[in-house]
């Protein structure tokens, strides 16, 4: 008969926390990521510069465009909210990219993966939280101007989907816009080359179909100038193609901006596992 094994007393000065132990979930990733958004100055820089630029130029134009009294035909006043729009998409891409690429660029990113080993939960809660707060604060500015210009303009009354894209589908268009951002900053890790990438993205097109004068390319310029995002813009506030006889409108530019950014979204899961930090 074998004797029972002697029983160790825990050390005296032993430490015990009070602090129950847990594994972490995707719950404290977001409140981390959540903390940090809110915490640095380029999210109150960049989201109130958009609230100015889509608050000023939206009542601007439709200030101008009442004064005008220029016919509107079957047009409601919730398409001037294109022209806030637009520049304000510019703020969101910069903060898209410095959501992520601003700790590759400090090194905190080795701190916050130290913390959450897990890369996929880590980029799924900066995901989360940014286009939340996005779509959020879009949607109430939207809202704003939206209901402005309907008072100030005397035009068609709109529909409810109207409102509902003019508020609502901006909003995630926009917050959209900014996931796909992210996902470039992910895989480029360069505050600033990211951001140039993204802009490039916005106007390039654009520019570049300006100039195809050649004949041969004049099926290459319609479809820049169609799926523009700038464009795309455009034809969210429309029930038909804008831009001719084909092309997307209504709620379709939104689901190829979603499109866009999960595809984009998707390769930088893949990079960010498969790198090292």
């Amino acid at each position: 008969m074998t004797a029972p094994a002697p029983h160790h007393a825990p050390a005296p000065h032993a430490y015990v926390s009070p602090i129950p132990v847990r594994a972490a979930h995707l719950g404290d990733a977001l409140a981390s990521e959540w903390t940090k958004i809110r915490s640095v100055r380029s999210t109150m820089w960049t989201l109130g510069v958009m609230v100015l630029l889509m608050v000023g130029i939206g009542i601007g134009v439709a200030a101008i465009a009442s004064a005008s009294e220029a016919p509107m035909g079957e047009e409601s006043a919730l398409g001037f909210g294109f022209f806030g729009m637009l520049p304000a998409s510019i703020c969101v891409i910069t903060l898209g990219v410095l959501t992520i690429a601003s700790e590759y660029g400090t090194g905190m990113i080795r701190t916050t993966l130290t913390a959450c080993p897990s890369r996929a939960r880590v980029l799924t809660a900066k995901a989360i939280v940014f286009f939340l707060l996005v779509f959020t604060l879009t949607t109430v500015v939207a809202t704003l101007v939206a209901a402005a210009q309907v008072a100030m303009v005397d035009a068609t009354e709109p529909t409810a989907a109207e409102w509902l894209r003019a508020t609502v589908g901006a909003a995630a268009y926009l917050a959209s816009l900014g996931l796909l951002s992210m996902a470039v900053g992910t895989l480029i890790r360069h505050s600033a080359g990211a951001i140039t990438v993204m802009i490039g993205l916005l106007l390039l097109p654009l520019v570049v179909a300006l100039f195809m004068f050649n004949q041969t390319l004049q099926s290459v310029q319609k479809f820049l100038f169609t799926y523009a995002i700038p464009s795309q813009m455009i034809s969210l506030y429309s029930e038909t193609p804008p831009f001719g006889d084909s092309g997307p409108a209504g709620w379709e530019p939104l689901l190829i901006m979603a499109a866009v950014a999960a595809a984009a979204l998707g390769g930088a899961y893949a990079l960010l596992n498969a790198r090292d930090v």
